[in-house]
């Protein structure tokens, strides 16, 4: 709904620019449009960002409720399997970190990586 506001104050700033401005057309028109630019690309980051955040949610809860994730890990392997019986989640970085006592000692993979 903020974009539908964005563009109406679009429209008054153009309304302004060419009734109080001396700029040209061309002028005017490249001040909309940049802005415009800068209006979309914001809610193409939004977008995302909101897509993102609902996947790592649905990853935690899925590790929460039991089940094993197969994450992907730099340095060439394939993919990793992530339980709770091997890594606990740290909530603040969304991270899981191995436990002391399994094979998975010291690994960190982040939940953005998980499936």
């Amino acid at each position: 709904m903020a974009y539908l506001y964005a563009l109406v104050v679009l429209a008054l700033l153009f309304g302004i620019l060419h009734y109080f401005t001396e700029l040209s057309f061309k002028q005017k028109a490249v001040v909309v449009l940049t802005l415009a630019t800068a209006i979309f690309a914001g809610y193409l980051y939004n977008t995302h960002s909101a897509s993102e955040q609902e996947k790592i949610l649905r990853v935690v809860q899925d590790f929460q409720n039991g089940k094993t994730l197969t994450c992907e890990v730099p340095h060439g392997y394939k993919g990793k399997d992530i339980n709770s019986s091997n890594y606990t989640l740290s909530i603040g970085t969304y991270t899981f970190i191995g436990k002391e006592n399994s094979s998975s000692r010291g690994d960190m993979v982040s939940a953005s990586s998980c499936q």
